[in-house]
Formats: C-alpha cells, sequence, structure tokens
C-alpha cells in the first residue's frame, strides 16, 4: 500500500505502558526471576591501575628533567628546542591521563536473551522503530541500502512490532524505487529466512556464501537477482527497463517523482508507506513490518543540520505514525548479522535494575571485507571495541552512531526532568491507536518533517539528538551523558552488525578530517568536556570524553617528533640522553610502556601485531595530515 500526503491535522494520543513483567514472586516465591544479563570486571583493572601510577611518576620525572635542561640551556636554539619538547610532551601527557578513564574500570558483559520469554510475554514486547539513514544514491548504492533495511525486517522480533523509517535526504527517485521493490520482495524473502533458520539475513551477503542448494533457494534467489538489476539499472540509466518486472504502481510513482524534478536542495517532504503491517501480508499470510519512506522538505534558507536533523525528523515521524518505546539508529550500509540482536538489546533495556536511567544500548561497529593487515586502520578497534568496554564501567559507553538501541524516552531531557514537545502527537509516552494511512496520522507526520518546524523549540538543543558539532553522535552522547543518563555497551561473540569501510587514503583522511573538527567544537564550546564534562559527569567520564574532544592537538607532538630530532641532528643538538645516561632507562620505559599497553589492549580484544602496526601509522599519518588542517 503507497500513500502520500501533505497535510497537518493530528489527534491527542493515551499514554504509553511499559511492557509488563511477569511477576515470579507471585507464582514461585522461592525462585528467582531468570537472568537476563551478567557483568563481570576485567582481570586487569588491578595492574592498569598500578601502571598508571608508576607511569605518572615516570611522566613527572620527565618534565623534571625537562625543567633542568631548559634552566641549563646555553644558547637560544637549544632552549627553543627543549621548550618545544616540553610542550609537545605536556600535549602527550594530557591526552595519557586522559585516556587512563578506559583502564579504571573495564567490564564485560553478557546477554541471556534465552531467557527473555521467561520474563515478558512475547506478546509484550515492546515495539521497536529502525530508523536508516542515506543521502546520495552514487555513494550510497540503493540496493546497498535495500540490503540493510531487508536484514532487519527479518528479525526474530514479531513483525508487527517492527517498523523500518528510510530517510532519504538527497530525494532520490532511485532510492524510493528501490524500497518500492523492496517491498515486494520482502514478502517472499522474510518468511524465508525464518523457515529456514538464516543466520544471514542480508540477500547479498547470504548469497555469497556456501549456502544449501534447494529449488526454493534457487527460486529466491533469481528474485533477488532480478530486483538487484532492475535498481542497478535505474540507477545508470535514470529508467525502468521493460525487461524486469516491475509492477505498474511502482512505474508510475518513479515517473511521477522524476517529473515532479524534486532537487537535492529544496522540495517539499514526501512521506511514502510502502508496507503496512495492518494490510500487507507475505507469502504465508503473516503480517509484514511497517516499512516508511521519508524524504524531508529542505530549502536553500533553512538549515537542515545533517545527518542529525534527518535522524530528528524520523524522530518526529515514527512518534506520530508508530512512535515505538525502542529506536534501532542504523547507517544505511551497516546490515544486521543476527537475528537475535534486538533481543540482546532488550536484555538490558527490560532489567528492572537499570530502567530508571538507561538511555541507550550500544553495540560496536564491526566491518566485513577488510584485508589482513588493514592498511588503512579502519577497523578503529580502539574507538570502537576497546574503549566502549573502558566506558562501560563508569556510566557507560558513547553513542557511536549506529548499532544504537535508544529508549526514546531518553531523547526528551533528563531520567528526573521529561522535556515535553511542543504538540502533544510527539510525546514519548503517547500511544498512536490509528493506522499508518490515517489521514490525520499522515497529516501530523507531514508537518512535522517540514523544514522550519524546528524554528523556536528546543529539537536539537534540548530535546532529540543534538546540534552544534559535526559528530552528532558524540555530542548526543556526550549531552544526553550530562544530563545523568547512563548506557550500557553491547560485545555479543557474533558481530551483530557488519558494514562497509573507505576504500582509499583520501576517504580515509577525509572521514577523520570531519570527526577532528567536530570534536574541536566540542572541546572549545561552552559545553566543553574538560569544564562542563567533568563538572555533569566526575571526573572519570570528563576526562574520557576528552581524550576525544582533544584529539586533533596530537598533530602538535606528532609533527614535533617527525621533525625535530633532524633538525637537531644538522644542527649538532642532542635532545635526548646517551645509552650511558640513566635518563635513558627513563625514556625507553615511558616509550615501551605506551606502545606496550597500546598492543596488548590490541591483541587481547582480537586484533593482530600486523594490524596494530597498520593502527600505529596511520595515527602519524592522521596527525600530520588531516588533524593538522582544522
Amino acid at each position: 500500500m503507497i500513500m502520500i500526503h501533505f497535510t497537518a491535522n493530528f489527534q491527542p494520543l493515551t499514554n504509553m505502558e511499559k511492557p509488563p513483567l511477569r511477576d515470579y514472586t507471585a507464582t514461585n516465591a522461592a525462585s528467582a526471576p531468570p537472568l537476563l544479563n551478567t557483568l563481570t570486571p576485567s582481570r586487569r583493572t588491578s595492574l592498569n591501575r598500578a601502571f598508571a601510577a608508576v607511569y605518572t611518576c615516570a611522566i613527572v620525572a620527565l618534565f623534571y628533567r625537562h625543567t633542568q635542561t631548559l634552566f641549563s640551556s646555553k644558547t637560544l636554539v637549544s632552549f627553543y628546542v627543549t621548550l618545544t619538547l616540553f610542550v609537545s610532551d605536556l600535549i602527550l601527557a594530557f591526552i595519557w591521563a586522559n585516556g587512563q578513564a578506559f583502564r579504571m574500570r573495564p567490564v564485560y558483559r553478557k546477554e541471556f536473551p534465552e531467557n527473555l520469554e521467561k520474563v515478558v510475554k512475547t506478546s509484550d514486547l515492546p515495539g521497536l522503530d529502525v530508523f536508516i539513514c542515506t543521502a546520495d544514491p552514487y555513494k550510497e548504492p540503493p540496493i546497498s541500502v535495500v540490503n540493510t533495511a531487508l536484514s532487519v525486517m527479518a528479525y526474530d522480533y514479531p513483525t508487527e512490532k517492527i517498523s523500518v523509517y528510510v530517510s532519504d535526504n538527497g530525494g532520490s527517485a532511485f532510492t524510493l524505487f528501490a524500497f518500492m521493490e523492496a517491498a515486494r520482495f520482502a514478502a517472499q524473502w522474510l518468511p524465508f529466512c525464518r523457515k529456514n533458520d538464516i543466520a544471514k539475513r542480508n540477500p547479498d551477503e547470504f548469497f555469497a556464501t556456501d549456502y544449501k542448494m534447494s529449488s526454493e533457494t534457487e527460486d529466491i534467489k533469481i528474485m533477488y537477482e532480478t530486483m538487484k538489476m532492475s535498481v542497478e539499472h535505474v540507477v545508470e540509466t535514470g529508467k525502468i527497463s521493460e525487461e524486469y518486472n516491475t509492477s505498474d504502481d511502482v512505474r508510475q510513482a518513479f515517473s511521477q517523482w522524476s517529473i515532479d524534478g524534486f532537487t537535492r536542495q529544496n522540495h517539499p517532504t514526501v512521506i511514502q508507506v510502502l508496507l503496512d503491517k495492518n494490510k500487507d501480508k507475505d507469502i504465508t499470510g503473516n503480517s509484514l513490518p511497517n516499512l516508511v519512506y521519508v524524504s524531508r522538505q529542505k530549502s536553500k534558507t533553512s538549515p537542515h543540520h545533517f545527518k542529525a536533523g534527518a535522524l530528528n525528523v524520523l524522530v518526529r515521524v515514527s512518534a506520530a505514525m508508530t512512535n515505538a518505546p525502542v529506536i534501532l539508529t542504523l547507517d544505511c550500509d551497516m546490515y544486521s548479522n543476527d537475528p537475535t540482536t534486538p533481543l540482546r538489546a532488550l536484555c538490558y533495556i527490560l532489567d528492572p535494575d537499570m530502567q530508571s536511567n538507561l538511555g541507550y544500548v550500544q553495540l560496536p561497529q564491526e566491518y566485513h571485507g577488510l584485508n589482513k593487515s588493514d592498511i588503512y586502520a579502519c577497523e578503529h578497534k580502539s574507538l570502537f571495541k576497546v574503549h566502549p568496554i573502558g566506558y562501560d564501567g563508569l556510566s557507560g559507553p558513547n553513542y557511536l552512531g549506529t548499532g544504537c538501541f535508544f529508549r526514546r524516552r531518553a531523547l526528551y531531557g533528563g531520567p528526573s526532568t521529561l522535556i515535553l514537545p511542543e504538540i502533544d502527537g510527539l510525546s514519548p509516552d503517547c500511544v498512536v491507536n490509528q493506522p499508518l494511512t490515517a489521514p490525520s496520522v499522515l497529516e501530523l507526520a507531514h508537518h512535522v518533517a517540514g523544514c522550519n518546524y524546528e524554528n523556536q523549540t528546543k529539537w536539537g538543543s534540548k530535546i532529540g539528538l543534538r546540534y552544534g558539532s559535526l559528530v552528532e553522535d558524540y555530542y548526543t552522547g556526550y549531552r544526553m551523558k550530562c544530563e545523568g543518563w547512563r548506557s550500557i555497551f553491547c560485545y555479543p561473540e557474533t558481530a551483530a552488525f557488519l558494514g562497509d569501510v573507505p576504500f582509499n587514503l583520501l576517504d580515509v583522511l577525509s572521514q577523520n578530517k570531519r570527526w577532528a573538527i567536530g570534536l574541536l567544537e566540542v572541546a572549545f564550546s561552552r559545553y566543553s568536556t574538560i569544564t562542563f564534562g567533568v563538572k555533569s559527569m566526575g571526573l572519570f567520564m570528563g576526562l574520557g570524553y576528552s581524550y576525544y574532544a582533544f584529539w586533533a592537538i596530537l598533530t602538535i607532538p606528532i609533527t614535533t617528533y617527525c621533525l625535530l630530532p633532524q633538525l637537531a641532528l644538522l644542527n649538532e643538538l642532542s635532545i635526548f640522553p646517551k645509552v650511558s645516561d640513566p635518563w635513558f632507562l627513563l625514556y625507553m620505559f615511558l616509550f615501551l610502556g605506551a606502545y606496550g599497553q597500546d598492543l596488548l589492549e590490541f591483541v587481547v580484544h582480537g586484533g593482530t601485531i600486523q594490524r596494530w602496526w597498520s593502527d600505529q601509522r596511520m595515527w602519524i599519518m592522521r596527525g600530520l595530515s588531516c588533524y593538522a588542517f582544522d
């Protein structure tokens, strides 16, 4: 069922109740409720703290030597060389001290999704709204976005409780066409996955594996390949080929979209309900998940706030249409690799001991297609795996931009301070009792997706994802922590999501430059991590966030140590102690201690020495390039 609407009426909604948990005290007072999750402190915690104390003493000794050398300098050149080294080492010490926050209390969690049905009935599981954002059909091929959507639509979760919202920030007819085709294919793919208990529910990935051959599988493969070729042909030529089995309504909608001539800079809001759980069924007669395409209104005269703005539009549109209490945000190239992932997240979200201040459950970003050495260090193991484990022992990991299950309530102020939106129908405790295609629902959804809707509201400042930084994920998670929310790092053995990585050095450095600029915007704002953050979250969490906020200033010591030794050698200056000098042991300890600890953490969490070496090489390249041009 495809509907487009452009008006703006709505009806008041009722309050939403939490999913009822089964009362085990009444049924069996002698037995405790089944375990949903466990927490185990890392065995390296004591060693980390002891090493930090010793290393701190070594740093103090280093600055003592720098001070001695500085005041005993006999020439202006040696004075400035020593001063440069002093400043560089001061920055390195500052970053190192911030990084110790991750090592003070790392913890490991384990969840037991098999026990969830013993705690809450399947019919009482909370609804799940999935947000997928895309912007450019040439950089982000529509067939790849479709595969991501199909992989989450096929979750081992009640289909009537899943709603997938696709934000097309580019307003592309190609993306719309791809999802119209995907809506038809979903009626075949979803029951096929459940019937055969398929683990990889991304069609492209499944058919690339050594799957079990059968007539049914081959029929599904032919359907998928036909859809894929049709979508790729449209992207390449801009026309629908007559040789593909494309329905008349899809052809008509695609043609109308193209004739209307919507541009990426200035077009009205378009909301299309591609699948409606109340009307659309799969081939077995079961309901299909809701699938909604959203292309928000854009104007050259109104700021659109990039991905943060697109996600906030989805928060409001989904509130008007389904208002599920749990939200999953995904990058368009980050497909689901484990159909039980929502159940794992619910092991924390439905835990009564965590419900009061749990804002979100973050899963690690993991990638497929990495070569053996990961020459561009795209895995970012420390950022996406090692450090979140350390954060988790404090008040939880930061929001990483994808693979995150939010409680909708957490986007509306702090745990004890609910900030109500300007329209009652957008409140997190409202229930939508009308179907997606009801005129009043579509009218409200269109209204809240307008480019001027956020003017004079609290969206982006106190409600929803936060504006003010290019790294909206980091900034949003940081502000939520300052408000009092905590988070959980769920790190299952099987990767929950797998994504793509940049293919060339230019893309890698451009991505890191954007991150560095956005982080510095936070570091030097009125919400600076080193002042506002420490005051709001405490010392260790404030330092942990400062580690990333001040990431880019590493360009100073990296550049210094890459250039100064050569210049000193040409001028016959000695900047390091001789091997026979007792101070040499201090330098050796500082060097080997820092690198040894980093290597140990990298390898313990599944890395290899070869990839760690690539990570160190790229660290220097980033420091000499993208960090320096912020």
